[in-house]
């Protein structure tokens, strides 16, 4: 492996964050009754939103155009305050990430053309935000000491009970127009649900500064979702590598745990290059930082029949491969079925990540593969 010297890091802009500000804001009648809901529209002026609907009930209409992807657009480009009904505040086992999953929102403003939430989530994409957000994190104290992803185990137990809080949103991605997550950080990071739980996400933006000052207690582990630079062109609206990269330092350096989600990973031309000067990078980045906690996540590229639909709907022009012919079907205990790379593939691939993950940022520990 070259001497990380040898490899140039790509430059970081000194200018602000990009910041996403929705179009058009839409706040369901149940949301108005919940303390939060102010701080979320305090917010939503402060970012220059004009169109802001109070609605008279708890409906939203789904965005109207002469296409499907002009409805998309408008979807995307839509903020929604709503309530959490009851069966989003039931939390759910979300192997192999975490014990648990909380929903802070629902929808996310990137364009990632290979979406995960892509058929997954009915309706338009429209972003949707809890306004009852004591009642989502009510769970925390009550499911403590359960679990069976962290809870218990020898290799992961120091974290606690775990807290997923990124299955169907980014919420770094709309923070600054919620302010959900960093009180979500501040409530466990100062045991205000107990002592034996920790919060995890993970985020392609990198507004970080916000959460530095919070007193996370170490209770919360952020990571970055990262790539070979080939294919940050599928993942639009979101913030670049290197400013990824940074955030992910500078949250280490505030002392937060961090983590890298190497995701989709795709066998893309010299994607052994690739993924080794992305590894490379991370490590200069986080050279030199004190009780560094750096955890990795490997997820291979996968889709199914449903968001393929999807997907090819919203980005018509897309150059992202989802041919079933090139791929292997693989059924789930309920009968569904997702795309994954051919077994030849999927080994080349893991077997490089088994032996330059430790080779290159020996700090990392390898959470889990697929």
């Amino acid at each position: 492996m070259p001497p990380l010297l040898d490899r140039p890091a790509r430059p970081v802009s000194a200018s602000a964050p990009r910041l996403w500000v929705p179009k058009h804001v839409v706040v369901t009648r149940s949301a108005t009754d919940h303390p939060h809901t102010a701080e979320i529209l305090r917010r939503v002026e402060a970012a220059g939103v004009i169109d802001v609907q109070l609605l008279r009930g708890d409906r939203i209409t789904s965005p109207r155009g002469e296409s499907e992807r002009e409805a998309y657009a408008r979807a995307k480009a839509t903020l929604a305050v709503v309530v959490a009904p009851p069966s989003q505040l039931v939390p759910q086992p979300i192997p192999p990430s975490a014990d648990w999953r909380l929903d802070l929102a629902r929808g996310c403003p990137a364009h990632c053309q290979y979406c995960y939430l892509a058929g997954s989530l009915g309706g338009p994409p429209i972003t949707r935000v809890y306004a009852n957000l004591d009642e989502v994190l009510a769970p925390v104290a009550r499911l403590s000491g359960t679990g069976s992803v962290t809870t218990g185990d020898a290799a992961r137990g120091g974290e606690g009970t775990t807290f997923e809080l990124s299955c169907y949103t980014d919420p770094l991605g709309i923070e600054h127009l919620t302010g959900s997550l960093a009180a979500a950080i501040e409530q466990v990071g100062t045991g205000r649900h107990g002592d034996g739980a920790s919060l995890r996400l993970t985020t392609k933006f990198d507004a970080v500064e916000p959460l530095l000052t919070l007193p996370h207690g170490r209770r919360t582990r952020i990571r970055l979702s990262l790539n070979a630079a080939e294919v940050e062109r599928f993942e639009g609206g979101t913030a670049s590598m290197p400013r990824r990269v940074d955030a992910l330092r500078r949250l280490a350096l505030a002392g937060y745990p961090v983590g890298l989600t190497i995701a989709p990973v795709m066998p893309v031309p010299d994607w052994q290059q690739s993924y080794g000067a992305l590894l490379d990078e991370v490590a200069a980045a986080l050279a030199g930082v004190a009780d560094l906690d750096l955890t990795a996540e490997v997820i291979t590229h996968r889709f199914t029949p449903a968001s393929k639909e999807v997907l090819t709907g919203w980005y018509p022009r897309t150059r992202l491969e989802m041919d079933e012919d090139a791929r292997t079907p693989k059924r789930s205990k309920f009968g569904g079925v997702k795309y994954v790379y051919p077994r030849e593939t999927m080994a080349e691939l893991r077997s490089w990540f088994d032996q330059q993950l430790p080779e290159r940022l020996p700090a990392a520990r390898l959470l889990y593969w697929t």
